[in-house]
């Protein structure tokens, strides 16, 4: 096979990609607010499944946090009883130790998206 043949050929993405980002994102992911503004749509009518208690930020909680990411891909974590600063402190922090992007915060409730691996059900605009 020569150089120049080889060269030409592409890897095609797989269907589902091409209908929203396509990339599946492991690691913190920056959205755009065309994103942001559709995630914040689906997630208005959910209900909170992670509640931080006066314990905070505990290997458990990121553990089931985690759980209900790969499970639901978007969810509303809440954390209520502290003050904004280390509300703000532990939701970053949980977003970073899970992967995943905090898409809003509202008071005490916080929304969490993290795409499954490696065929996400929500698809995002295009950025």
């Amino acid at each position: 096979m020569n150089e120049g043949a080889g060269s030409r050929l592409q890897a095609t993405p797989a269907p589902w990609a091409r209908m929203g980002t396509g990339a599946v994102q492991s690691g913190p992911m920056d959205l755009t607010e065309k994103q942001r503004r559709r995630l914040r749509q689906l997630a208005h009518p959910l209900k909170p499944v992670i509640a931080l208690g006066g314990a905070g930020l505990t290997p458990a909680v990121v553990a089931e946090t985690k759980r209900a990411l790969h499970d639901h891909e978007l969810i509303k974590v809440r954390f209520p009883g502290v003050d904004r600063e280390a509300r703000d402190a532990a939701l970053q922090a949980l977003a970073k130790e899970t992967g995943s992007a905090m898409v809003t915060r509202i008071g005490h409730v916080a929304v969490l998206y993290r795409p499954r691996e490696p065929l996400p059900r929500i698809l995002l605009p295009a950025p």
